[in-house]
């Protein structure tokens, strides 16, 4: 048989155009939408066949594949056009898969996008310590440097680790991976959980206290400090639904904006104490009357309230792959950057308050002293507080690098459910930014967008993750022997037990202020993701083709059942419908009064009389249960068989005029969702007005 023969005996389209001699061309379509007509000439030899190309925004690019174009991606229908438009304003048009790569950051942008978090909370992290130590008085306060000092210490120890982190797991993960390949799955479902609670919080603290930052310059928004934090919190997911790398590009000049102003400030603010300058604009708050001492109880509380310096320092390790290649060595670079910027920060601002007898004040932040007692009350001073408010609420963007890619690797390994692996129209994980945002939101106005309230909650969980990246580490090292195994083991060994010190002192310190809640939250986390992992494993095994036995591949016997409440164009369409899928399918009509019995019935015998029916009376009015009994009757009469069931359904021509209806078969389907041996096939009737 030749080619033409061949063409001629597939599936053929009678609606194919006539040629141009009047004949009607026999056109083949294949199941990759592309084919050829062969028409027929008025002699013999005139015969050609023409090639059918695929849809033009389905395009073929290679023999049974095709690729949907931006157009074929967008929703479908005038709500679904609205809506695509809507969406493209706010978060842009869609991205190809392949434009990933191109989405990744430079060293440049990536301080911004993960470092922001890290490097703000230089802002609030002195006033902390300040608001501990205070209660001694002035001699209280003198201490507030070295306690910073010990901080960026262990910051050092910490950011060292997480450099070898990244080059020794560039798949990213961070704390989770490092856990899970070297303590075991659960000391990575901890490690795990804490950093989704810390990313949770760091939204909230850090949009709380940019909002304190602009209300301590405007007094007057004080009042809307909850709205206002809402607010950028709605702002800042957007951004960053819109893509990775054009929220860097966002966020860049703000972040750079307060590195320089900062560093302006401190390098002033040092400058005027060494040239025995007096502040150029101060107001000293009233020292406690009665000073409490100096007790390591004191100082281990202040300790604890300034760690918050050390969050987002391991967002980095959790996005290598983000950075632009080589990523470990672009994610090595940019952390230590932003653990030297923040030390700098931290230190200096620390310096500052203390030489300067800055005391924390209800209405007004340290930092925002610090400016004035620097800037004084000017230009220079309002820029330097937008910008402190910029880069405090931006730090949340941080968090939305670092949960929606966690979220990512858990859910891919089967511990989240799977709708946070999938990436959006802009190739970002447009879940895990969604659910973030979402959280954050109620956390600030269940806490009054209050970042003293706030802070009680934080660092708890950021520090649990630091102990298992150590320990974690250690393990690493004694397991790869790498070449300079033996220094490294000594430093992450001295990592974990550092965080480990000061995991139990924040969390015994912070416990009754809050604390507790994450501490509880951990535990419950962790069973929640060994309870989804378990059901996809118990999914997967059932599904597996390993387990496959004759009786799945063999062809089903099913019962083809019509539920019908009038004759109408729409029910019999799907009477025909389940015509075409069996010999003898059975109508079922569910009768509430027996008068219209007798005119159903006639219509019943002018229309439809090929098909069995049978009349279900329902005297109680009741639809959907007496249709859910008969069902059942017929499972438990043949059990092995499979119940189709066709809905007829009238979709009305307008999105406003659903509402006008019953939504029977909407109900009807919800009912029959979760029942085995089910199927429901709905075949809808398009009004035109």
């Amino acid at each position: 048989m030749d080619q033409k023969d061949k063409i001629e005996n597939e599936n053929q389209n009678t609606d194919a155009p006539a040629s141009q001699n009047g004949h009607t061309p026999k056109r083949v379509v294949r199941p990759d939408l592309t084919g050829v007509e062969i028409h027929h000439g008025a002699r013999q030899g005139d015969d050609f066949v023409r090639i059918v190309r695929a849809d033009e925004h389905l395009k073929r690019i290679a023999p049974g594949v095709l690729r949907a174009d931006e157009e074929a991606s967008l929703p479908q229908g005038s709500a679904g056009h609205l809506l695509g438009r809507v969406k493209s304003f706010l978060v842009g048009k869609p991205l190809p898969s392949e434009a990933e790569k191109e989405e990744r950051l430079t060293k440049i942008k990536a301080l911004a996008v993960f470092s922001s978090d890290a490097i703000s909370s230089s802002a609030y992290a002195t006033e902390e310590i300040l608001l501990v130590m205070i209660a001694a008085g002035s001699a209280g306060l003198r201490t507030a440097l070295p306690i910073a000092i010990a901080i960026a210490l262990l910051l050092g120890i910490v950011s060292f680790s997480y450099r070898q982190t990244v080059h020794a797991y560039p798949q990213g993960g961070g704390a989770y991976n490092v856990s899970r390949e070297n303590l075991g799955t659960q000391a990575g479902l901890v490690a795990g959980a804490a950093l989704l609670i810390d990313y949770v919080l760091t939204v909230a603290v850090s949009v709380s206290a940019g909002t304190a930052a602009i209300t301590s310059a405007f007094s007057q928004l004080h009042p809307y400090r909850v709205e206002l934090s809402f607010f950028f919190v709605v702002i800042i997911t957007l951004i960053n639904l819109r893509g990775v790398r054009e929220s860097a590009s966002i966020f860049a000049v703000p972040t750079y904006l307060f590195i320089a102003s900062l560093t302006a400030i401190i390098a002033l603010g040092v400058a005027r104490i060494f040239l025995g300058l007096s502040p150029v604009e101060y107001h000293a708050s009233p020292l406690p009357a009665t000073p409490n001492d100096i007790s390591l109880i004191l100082i281990l509380h202040a300790f604890a309230a300034g760690s918050v310096a050390m969050t987002g320092t391991e967002a980095i390790s959790n996005g290598v792959p983000a950075f632009k290649i080589p990523e470990s060595k672009n994610a090595a670079t940019t952390l230590t950057v932003m653990s030297s910027i923040l030390a700098f920060f931290f230190i200096g601002l620390t310096f500052l308050a203390d030489r300067f007898n800055i005391i924390p004040s209800e209405t007004e932040t340290v930092i925002s002293q610090v400016a004035r007692a620097v800037f004084g009350d000017g230009f220079a001073y309002g820029v330097f507080q937008i910008a402190t408010m910029l880069i405090l609420v931006l730090a949340a963007n941080t968090s939305y690098s670092g949960f929606p890619r966690l979220a990512f690797v858990l859910a891919r390994d089967g511990f989240m459910p799977h709708q946070f692996s999938f990436r959006g129209d802009r190739l970002a994980f447009s879940n895990g930014i969604i659910y973030l945002g979402v959280l954050a939101a109620i956390l600030i106005v269940l806490f009054g967008a209050s970042t003293h309230a706030l802070i009680p909650l934080y660092a708890v969980g950021v520090f649990i993750s630091f102990t298992f990246s150590q320990a974690g580490m250690v393990r690493h090292w004694i397991k790869s022997k790498a070449p300079g195994w033996r220094k490294s083991i000594v430093v992450n060994a001295l990592g974990a037990l550092l965080t480990l010190l000061v995991l139990v002192i924040v969390g015994s310190v912070k416990f009754f202020l809050g604390a507790w809640m994450v501490l509880i939250l951990v535990p419950v986390l962790v069973i929640g993701f060994n309870l989804i992992h378990n059901h996809y494993r118990r999914t997967a095994e059932q599904l597996a083709v390993g387990t496959l036995n004759g009786a799945l591949t063999k062809p089903v016997k099913q019962i083809v059942l019509v539920p019908i409440h009038d004759l109408n164009k729409a029910s019999l369409r799907a009477l025909a419908f389940a015509r075409s899928i069996s010999k003898d399918p059975i109508a079922l009509h569910v009768m509430y009064d027996p008068e219209e019995s007798q005119e159903f019935q006639t219509k019943w015998n002018e229309w439809a009389s090929g098909t069995a029916l049978v009349v279900l009376q329902s005297p109680f009015r009741s639809f959907i249960a007496p249709f859910l009994a008969y069902v059942d009757a017929m499972q438990k009469r043949d059990p092995d068989a499979y119940i189709t069931i066709i809905l007829a359904e009238s979709i009305p021509a307008k999105l406003w005029q659903q509402l006008l209806h019953n939504q029977t078969a909407l109900r009807l389907k919800a009912a029959l969702l979760f029942r085995p041996n089910t199927v429901v096939i709905d075949v809808p009737y398009h009004l035109t007005q």
